[in-house]
């Protein structure tokens, strides 16, 4: 049985919580660790993630040697209270073998696991959407529409980019749900082309879309401050 604390979490009989850390930005589970109170205290008042190691019997801050560290965004408990999990700034790759997180391997067939590292871990949709269409410009099918649009060039993505912004706004005057989440969707899609055209990482997009998270006002090149951001 486990123990409740006066913080109201259940720590199991070692006195321990299983701590899922999680990057901020893109969902990609970096890491799992296990959190006793006085690594969960210490998580809190530094912001830094340390964990208890049940091994070595001591208190460890992620990042404290390699310099790797978690930086803490937020803080949650699942609804039982006995695991907590972390929103956290990644500085590096989280993995000791260098992998930008621990879940690199993937499981196929009865329960074994591939040997060669993969990231279709990593991130949602829209990475999973962006890799393929990686995967279509390097090795190109017949009959792929990806392939299609890269054979046309530049200005043909360009010009897909332009059309469904174009049938986002008429969806959006229509005020018809379904039909703005179709147009939507597909002017993500083609927005995705031109990252992959340019071999621009979606994370990019992330880190640029989390400097303006939280801050009043957005200063443009021109000095000017657009009050239209998050």
């Amino acid at each position: 049985m486990g123990e409740t604390m006066g913080n109201g979490l259940k720590f199991d009989a070692q006195g321990l919580l299983p701590a899922v850390v999680q990057d901020w930005l893109d969902g990609t589970v970096l890491m799992v660790g296990y959190m006793n109170e006085e690594a969960l205290a210490k998580t809190r008042t530094t912001k830094s993630v340390h964990f208890w190691s049940r091994s070595r019997q001591t208190l460890w801050e992620k990042g404290e040697t390699s310099g790797h560290k978690l930086h803490v965004k937020e803080l949650f408990v699942d609804c039982d209270r006995d695991t907590i999990l972390v929103k956290a700034q990644p500085v590096g790759p989280t993995c000791h073998t260098g992998a930008r997180a621990c879940f690199f391997s993937k499981v196929d067939g009865p329960g074994e696991a591939e040997r060669e590292k993969t990231d279709e871990a990593w991130g949602g949709i829209l990475e999973a959407v962006l890799r393929t269409i990686h995967r279509r410009r390097a090795q190109p099918q017949a009959g792929s529409y990806t392939a299609k649009l890269f054979e046309g060039g530049h200005d043909k993505i360009l010009k897909k980019v332009a059309e469904e912004a174009g049938e986002v706004l008429l969806a959006s005057k229509g005020g018809k749900k379904d039909e703005i989440v179709y147009e939507v969707a597909d002017l993500l899609f083609h927005t995705l082309m031109v990252l992959g055209y340019h071999d621009v990482p979606l994370r990019d997009v992330y880190e640029e879309l989390g400097k303006r998270f939280g801050k009043a006002g957005l200063r443009t090149d021109k000095g000017e401050v657009n009050r239209r951001t998050p």
